[in-house]
This record gives C-alpha cells, sequence and structure tokens, in this order.
C-alpha cells in the first residue's frame, strides 16, 4: 500500500451498501434488502458484501458466475457517516488510494469528485463541504459493463480478446473474465479511503532513486538522490520549507543526514547522499539483500510532514545490443548477468482486498522454493501492492511489472490519454523506492496483435495505443525513474520492421503449443529470452471437487466447463496426453494424467530452453498462481496446493540442472549444409551452471534397464563456467537405446557435493512403456503434525507424487515428482492440520506408472 502519514484518518467504519441504479436481471428475492442496504466493509468489494450479508452465494461455487452477472450490471453506492475529526487544522482532504472505477463522490451532498481509473489515487479539498459534527460521505459506481459498453458505442469498439469491452475502462482487465479468470466486474472502494488534516505543508510524493558508483580501493559508493514534491496549505504560500534526508543503513548504525530547501514558489527539492562503502542490494542467488531505511521531514513554522520508506543499492541494465544471432534480452544487476528463471504473476485474487500480506508472502514462498528469481507482474492485472514489493526486496525476488495494457487496443483520445498518464506517473513514483522492481514493460501483446491478430480492418485508421508504448509511457520512466530500464511490449523485437514475436530478436510468446502443438515442438524454438509459454492442468482434486459438483464427474460436465475459461480447454488436455500418456480410464485418472501431462510438457520447456544458455538468457512460465478455482496454468492453484507442475518447475529451475538433450550430429550438420535432410540427432549431456563458481567434474553416464541392471557406462569431463552451460556428447555404445520401451539414460554427477541432481532420459513416452504398474513399497508412521512416507523403488518409479489434499484439503507434502531407481528411497514429509492416517497418505500416494494398469484414486 502507498505510504500513509500520520496525518491520515481512515473513515472504513459504518458503511453500507445500497443499490443506486438495479440490473432488470437482479433476484427479485433481494430487492428490498439492496433497496434498504446492507452493511459494507472498506476497504472492500460488493460482491463480498453480497456474500457476507447472504444475497448471493459464494461467486466461485458451481455456475455462480452466471446467475450472479446481474451485479456488474448493477450501479452501487457506499454511504458512511463520520464526525468532523477534532482540531484546527488548515487542511482537510478526502483522499481515495482505490475506487474501481467509474465514481462520483459526494460529502454532504456536495459533488467534491469524479472518478474513472481505479489504478490511481485521488484527494479532493473538502474543508469546505465538511461540518462541525456529523457528516455524510457518499461514493456511487457506474455499473462496469454497461458503462464499458456505453464508451465503445460512443467513441467506437476497439478490438479485444474477451465478451466485454474492458479496455474502454481503466479497470483491471481480468476482473472481466480471462482465459483463466472469473467474470466478476463489480465495483468497490478497494484501497483506504479517509480525511488527511494536515498544516503548513505536505509532503506529495518521495522517489528515493539510487544509483552504484567506483569507489576507493575497487570498492563500491552508493549515491542516493531523493526527490521531494511538497504541497503548502495556501496560508504560507511564498515561503522556503526546510527538507530534510535520513538514511539509515541494515544493522543500526546512526543515520546520515543530508538538509536541502524547497525555494519559495517552488515545490520540489532534490537531496543526494553519498554513501561510502555502500552494501550492495543482490537478487536471490547472487548476494545479500540490505535495505537501508530512508526517512524524509519537510517543516513549515511548527507543522511537520512525514516519509519513511527502505531502498536497496544496485544497477540495473537491460542490454538488447544486436549480434550475430540478433539481439539478447541480457538483464544485468550489478554488472553481472542473471539468467532469468521466472513466472508470471496474475492478480492472487479475483476480489483483490482478500489479498493480505500473509497470503502475498505464502506466494513469494511459493516462488523462491521453486527457483524463481524473478516475477512477470502481467498487464492484465493491477500495479502490484507494495506488500508484495517489500517481501521482494526483502527477499532478493526480481520483479518486473507491465503497464496495465493486455491483449487489447487502447483509445489514444482524451479522457483516457490523461489518466493513463496520471496512473503512470504516480505507480512510476510510488514503485521507485524497491530495488526488486528491474523492468517497465508498456503492455501485453498488444503490439504482437497490432500485426497478428486481425485489428486493422477494425481499427480503420484509427490508433491503437502505440503512442502510449513508444512516447508516453517511456517519457514518464525516463522522467521520474530513468534507473530502471524499459521495454515496450511482451513479445518485443526491439527494432522497427521486425515482427514483434520473432525469436532471433528480444522476448518471445509461445502459444502455439498448448493450442494446436504437441509440447515437443518447444524444441524447435531458439528464443533469446521467452516471457511466456505454458501448459494447463487441473487445480487439486480437493481444490476441483469443492466448487465443481456434476453428478457424476466428467471433464465435459457443466460446472466443470465454468471452471475452464480457455477455449476448448479439456479438448486440449485430451489432444495433449496422446502419445506421451495412455487414455485415462476413471474421472480420478484423468485429474492425474492431465496433471501430470502438464508437468511434464513445462518440463520440457524449461529443460530445453535452458540447455540454450548464453543463447537463451531467460524464461519466464505461465503461471505462478491462480486468482479463482479453475483448470489453468498455474503451478500453484487457487486453495494454495502446490500442483505437480511446482514440483517440476522447483527441479528445471535447479540454479545448477543436467538434462539430455539431442544435438545435430556431424552427418546432421553436413546433410543440412548440402540441403538435405538431416539425419537422427545425437545426445549430449548439457549441464546449466547458474552459480557463482565454476563446476568441473566427471559424470557417469548409463543406459539401464528397468530393473536398473546397467546396460552400458561411460565417464564424461564435465566444464561449466559460472552463469553459463556446456554440452558434452554421449558416446554412441551408451547413447544408442536397444529395447527403447525398456531403457533409460541416466547421467549423475560423481562428485554428490556438486548439487545437481540426475538427469533422466527415457527410451520411450510413458504410454509406450514396459513399466511395472506397482513400482514401489511404503512404510507410513505417524508424526506430531502429519506423517512420512518411506518409498523404495523395486523398479524404475517415474514422477512418484502424493496427492495429499485427498486426504485432508489443508494438508501440505515437501516433496513431489520424484522419478526413483530400483533400489532408490524417497522420504515425503505430510503436514496435515486434521492429522490424517498415514495409511490413507500412503494410499494417495501416484506415479506415472499407475496409469498403465495401477491402482486408481477414488
Amino acid at each position: 500500500m502507498t505510504y500513509v502519514p500520520p496525518t491520515f484518518r481512515a473513515l472504513h467504519d459504518g458503511w453500507t451498501l445500497t443499490a443506486a441504479e438495479l440490473a432488470a436481471n437482479a433476484p427479485h428475492g433481494a430487492r428490498p434488502a439492496l433497496a434498504a442496504g446492507v452493511p459494507a466493509v472498506v476497504p472492500g468489494e460488493a460482491h463480498l458484501d453480497l456474500h457476507r450479508d447472504g444475497l448471493i452465494d459464494e461467486p466461485f461455487d458451481g455456475d455462480n458466475e452466471a446467475a450472479q452477472q446481474w451485479i456488474g450490471d448493477t450501479s452501487w453506492r457506499y454511504t458512511t457517516t463520520f464526525v468532523r475529526p477534532p482540531g484546527d487544522a488548515a487542511r482537510h482532504d478526502l483522499v481515495a488510494h482505490g475506487l474501481d472505477t467509474v465514481a462520483t463522490v459526494t460529502l454532504n451532498g456536495v459533488e467534491v469528485g469524479r472518478t474513472q481509473n481505479m489504478h490511481r489515487s485521488f484527494r479532493w479539498d473538502v474543508r469546505e463541504a465538511l461540518r462541525e459534527g456529523e457528516n455524510t460521505l457518499v461514493v456511487t459506481f457506474a455499473a462496469p459493463v454497461p458503462e464499458a459498453s456505453a464508451r465503445a458505442e460512443q467513441d467506437g469498439d476497439l478490438p479485444s480478446t474477451n465478451h466485454h469491452e474492458y479496455n474502454q475502462l481503466r479497470k483491471m482487465a481480468c476482473s472481466f473474465g480471462w482465459d483463466w479468470g472469473i467474470d466478476v466486474a463489480g465495483a468497490g472502494i478497494w484501497k483506504p479511503i479517509g480525511l488527511d488534516a494536515w498544516s503548513g505543508v505536505r509532503i506529495a510524493s518521495v522517489r528515493p532513486l539510487v544509483d552504484v558508483l567506483a569507489g576507493a580501493g575497487g570498492g563500491h559508493d552508493g549515491l542516493l538522490t531523493v526527490h521531494v514534491e511538497i504541497e503548502r496549505d495556501g496560508v504560507r504560500p511564498d515561503e522556503a520549507v526546510p527538507v530534510t534526508v535520513a538514511l539509515t543503513p541494515p544493522g543500526g548504525e546512526g543515520p546520515l543526514l543530508k538538509a536541502a530547501t524547497v525555494a519559495a514558489g517552488s515545490t520540489t527539492a532534490t537531496v543526494e547522499l553519498l554513501v561510502a562503502d555502500v552494501r550492495r542490494w543482490w537478487p536471490a542467488g547472487h548476494g545479500d539483500q540490505p535495505l537501508y531505511d530512508v526517512e524524509v521531514t519537510a517543516s513549515s513554522g511548527a507543522d511537520t510532514a512525514e516519509w519513511s520508506g527502505r531502498v536497496g543499492f544496485r544497477t540495473v541494465e537491460l542490454d538488447t545490443t544486436p549480434d550475430e544471432a540478433g539481439a539478447p534480452f541480457l538483464l544485468k544487476v550489478n554488472g553481472e548477468t542473471v539468467l532469468v528463471r521466472g513466472a508470471n504473476w496474475i492478480p492472487d485474487h479475483a476480489f483483490l482486498t482478500r489479498v493480505d500480506r500473509d497470503r502475498y508472502a505464502r506466494r513469494v514462498d511459493d516462488a523462491l522454493e521453486a527457483n524463481v528469481n524473478l516475477l512477470r507482474v502481467w498487464g492484465g492485472g493491477i500495479y502490484e501492492s507494495d506488500d508484495l514489493y517489500d517481501l521482494a526486496d526483502e527477499r532478493g525476488l526480481l520483479m518486473w511489472q507491465d503497464f496495465p495494457f493486455a491483449c487489447a487496443a487502447y483509445s489514444e483520445d482524451e479522457p483516457m490519454r490523461a489518466e493513463v498518464e496520471a496512473e503512470a506517473r504516480e505507480n512510476v513514483t510510488r514503485l521507485s523506492p524497491h530495488p526488486s522492481l528491474v523492468l517497465w514493460n508498456g503492455n501485453n501483446e498488444n503490439t504482437w496483435g497490432s500485426v497478428d491478430w486481425g485489428w486493422a480492418g477494425r481499427l480503420g485508421g484509427r490508433p491503437w495505443g502505440d503512442l502510449y508504448y513508444r512516447e508516453l509511457l517511456p517519457g514518464v520512466v525516463a522522467e521520474l525513474d530513468p534507473t530502471r530500464p524499459y521495454s515496450p511490449a511482451s513479445p518485443y523485437s526491439f527494432g522497427d520492421y521486425r515482427h514483434p514475436n520473432d525469436e532471433r530478436y528480444g522476448t518471445m510468446h509461445i502459444w502455439d503449443v498448448w493450442n494446436r502443438e504437441d509440447y515437443t515442438v518447444y524444441a524447435r524454438y531458439r528464443p533469446r529470452f521467452c516471457s511466456e509459454f505454458g501448459f494447463q492442468g487441473p487445480p487439486a482434486w480437493s481444490t476441483l471437487t469443492r466448487v465443481v459438483h456434476d453428478e457424476p464427474l466428467d471433464p465435459f460436465g457443466h460446472q466443470m466447463l465454468v471452471h475452464q475459461k480457455a477455449h476448448l480447454g479439456n479438448a486440449k488436455l485430451e489432444r495433449g496426453w496422446q502419445g506421451h500418456l495412455p487414455d485415462p480410464a476413471t474421472i480420478t485418472d484423468w485429474h492425474w494424467t492431465t496433471q501430470l501431462n502438464q508437468a511434464h510438457a513445462v518440463r520440457f520447456g524449461i529443460e530445453h530452453l535452458r540447455s540454450l544458455t548464453p543463447h537463451t538468457t531467460g524464461t519466464i512460465m505461465w503461471q505462478l498462481n491462480d486468482n479463482w478455482p479453475v483448470v489453468s496454468w498455474a503451478a500453484v492453484d487457487h486453495d494454495e496446493h502446490r500442483k505437480p507442475l511446482w514440483y517440476a518447475l522447483r527441479a528445471a529451475y535447479a540454479p545448477r540442472l543436467a538434462t539430455i538433450q539431442p544435438r545435430p550430429s556431424a552427418a546432421a550438420r553436413a546433410a543440412a549444409w548440402e540441403g538435405l535432410a538431416p539425419e537422427l540427432d545425437d545426445l549430449a549431456l548439457v549441464v546449466v551452471n547458474d552459480a557463482a563458481e565454476r563446476l568441473t567434474g566427471t559424470w557417469t553416464v548409463t543406459r539401464e534397464s528397468l530393473d536398473g541392471s546397467v546396460l552400458a557406462k561411460a565417464t564424461v569431463e564435465v566444464d561449466v563456467p559460472a552463469r553459463d552451460a556446456a554440452t558434452v556428447a554421449l558416446p554412441a555404445e551408451v547413447a544408442a537405446f536397444g529395447d527403447a520401451a525398456a531403457e533409460v539414460l541416466v547421467a549423475t554427477a560423481d562428485d554428490p557435493e556438486a548439487g545437481v541432481a540426475p538427469a533422466f532420459r527415457h527410451g520411450a513416452e510413458v504410454v509406450d512403456q514396459r513399466l511395472d504398474p506397482r513400482p514401489f513399497e511404503v512404510s507410513a508412521a505417524a508424526t506430531e503434525d502429519g506423517c512420512v512416507l518411506r518409498v523404495t523403488a523395486t523398479s524404475l518409479a517415474r514422477d512418484v507424487f502424493c496427492h495429499a489434499d485427498v486426504v485432508d484439503p489443508a494438508a501440505r507434502v515437501d516433496e513431489g515428482m520424484v522419478t526413483l531407481r530400483a533400489g532408490q528411497s524417497a522420504t515425503f514429509r505430510v503436514v496435515s492440520p486434521a492429522g490424517g492416517d498415514p495409511a490413507a497418505f500412503a494410499a494417495a500416494l501416484r506415479c506415472a506408472n499407475d496409469l498403465l494398469g495401477g491402482p486408481a484414486r477414488g
């Protein structure tokens, strides 16, 4: 949340929600209550108040989404009364940090403001409207769906991807529904609202920008440049205002102090502090995250205004300089290359006010524990909360923030243009202190859409938003925060007359896989950086069955498809497992098959793309999280269960990764040179070393039967520089499968301290392997908070996973997607608040093998 000064008094009590103009399709039984009003929680949202009062059922359950569409067609009014605060402050400002979205605000019947942008705050001087004693504050919201439609009819519709005209409003795009998101476009006071009573001077904004300079003796000095903007109350409009900046290093040493003055007639001052031998802030895996406290004060007579925040000293660069292969997308922090292991981030709940700091903290845990080092805040959501950015600052998780433009054309006319500039200025300023923020990005897929999605005929020559991405937004970033790089779009090729999604340049999105191609098609791509790609799978069983109640449960049941928003999504899931996994015989097998195939697909893609290091400098998989219970691309579902994909992601994103990949043989390269069809590729061991130390050593490569018998064996030498990869051809006698359905290649580092998991290459897909359907034995022992499962393989066991939530929806397990060779063991530690029976958790273990004929759950 934006810094709130001590002079701010929240007005969060005593609110009532009424229907200002009720939709025609509203339920008749609720009409009396909606006319009379129901208690409202502020900050909050209309849907939540209606549910809390029993007027609607749980929005996520069953087919309630369709039954509740009237909420987005209704105009809502929030009303409260309050007593004028005591004191003799010269100014009383009504401050609304977030109104969703088109609103009229009145105080004691006097209109004080109108808004049409949920992505910014508003401040109104209400001295003249305030009364002694009781005051009445009313915020009336236009119905968002009709409002968007009316603007499209008035100004002309603009291309977009979904069924609502979401691009007509500066409102979170995905609140109108997405191909993973529920349609719950509504209204609400979604951030704090209240009175700011102040005199003399107010700090309007602070931008503490950092730089790192070469210091004495090869060290580093920090330069903090604090841009301070003030507002005077009008009593002393022309006086000079002293400003003081205090910078306190981590560890509690005394602060560095620097004073300056806002000159008479001016509203801004700049204060510079030089920090000798500064402690630099680093991304996770590269170093520590020291944070320095910043306090700013401004004084006018006896009145003092305050601001506080934190900074981390580091530099950020984005290198897109053309090279012999095209143009890279290379992120550097403190001059050091960062190989991005990223995940796309969507709003973590369809109702934003239900995301608190603790929930953000759990998602940051999900990211970092999966070896993710960057989150891309996607452009169909919001400018994310300071809570998320604070957590990222503390833990070294890099953040890429899209401006909120996604998959659509946007008007460049007024008032849209003015709103875009206002929100950009506010949020660039607000997020400027956070060292974790390393990139601003203009839009998601709009530049690509303007080329490939047939917009030209619909636009008829009208602008589509390019002015924002090429001029307005980069201009705001350059003016207010030149310390961070800017990218116009994702995907983007960083050059005129280049296709925006050209794999040779900049960033790329890969969506033919999932939409129409088998996931092995990932191997055809050699992007410089892949900022979106992914594959779907259902949420945990308990999450799915909590909201889907079809009888019998079926992949194409009505409620199931309500919770599958992608076009032909479940048909694509079915197509996706063909050739990889057997057709499921039961609904529980369908659930396991599709979850498993999702994990296999994304891991296949990541391992291929990472094996191209340093040609490919990063991947950002779609997506880390969900905003409601749904079949989707997420690794962590809405109920916070880590899907099989999450465990596969953790393995594929290990800082040190070994993978066995096809590489063109000498004969294939010669054939390609002659213009002939290439022969089959050879196999190679590729070791990626995303660590600061060089990795050297010997590796043992074996070709084994499924019972563990060694059929061939070789030793290879591996030498990988830091932040790089090395490719070692495998000897033909090891790499050539004899009986592919019954053999597997395994490459293992001889040094167990190398920190690299073994690499597996199966001779055939699961559906074609002669796997034992019951390949392990289990021992289960109760613990104080759950149980421990000890799994020992009697034959090759692929992707052992415990569906612990089937036993206890609150259960969590530390391991998953474990492949065991015959004789190997693994331990699964289950934490279960309900204290489930260890035998039941043992029965919840599954593996890829059992799809070939083993026991099915349920």
